[in-house]
């Protein structure tokens, strides 16, 4: 499963709405090679479902991952600081051993 924390649903919502995305959009997270610490975050939406695609639903909010991704996302929560460190979404992940001090990359 993929977490969605309330902070990170309200921006989602804000930007569907800003960038005037419909109800068949929805959150694609992967995980790349990449980054300081090994591997990489990748965020987006998308309206196209792919094959071996894992589906999850959390705070009314869906989330998509591709099978590789889900390995390494597994429990993982998907969060939003807007504060004055301006971090923008973070991903609070068990699986990572490791993550760099921007917190955009890590290793298992």
């Amino acid at each position: 499963m993929v977490f969605v924390a309330d902070s990170a649903k309200e921006k989602i919502n804000e930007l569907m709405e800003s960038n005037n995305l419909s109800n068949d959009h929805f959150v694609r997270v992967s995980v790349t090679s990449g980054g300081c610490s090994g591997l990489s975050y990748m965020l987006d939406f998308d309206d196209t479902p792919q094959e071996n695609d894992q589906v999850f639903e959390d705070n009314n909010i869906k989330v998509v991952t591709d099978l590789k991704s889900f390995l390494y996302l597994c429990n993982t929560t998907l969060e939003f600081s807007g504060g004055l460190d301006g971090k923008g979404f973070s991903f609070n992940n068990p699986n990572a051993s490791r993550t760099c001090g921007c917190g955009e990359s890590f290793s298992v």
